[in-house]
């Protein structure tokens, strides 16, 4: 299991942290995503034979979100 963190631009309300985090526990490889509005970022650990930091990344991307 590895863990990373990307900062996230644009998450402002709960709701956007939610979307977040579901999108990314949607994902077959992810155990775990924790978003956090104070420190614009989100924690994922998942499993990296299964999805790629870059899947990840666009998952992010795709919800709307800026991933740095």
């Amino acid at each position: 299991m590895e863990k990373i963190v990307f900062g996230v631009e644009g998450m402002k309300c709960v709701h956007c942290k939610n979307r977040v985090e579901d999108a990314l526990k949607a994902i077959d490889g992810v155990k775990e995503a924790v978003a956090s509005l104070e420190e614009k970022n989100v924690t994922v650990e998942f499993e990296a034979n299964k999805v790629s930091e870059a899947e990840l990344k666009e998952t992010i991307e795709d919800s709307g979100y800026e991933a740095l």
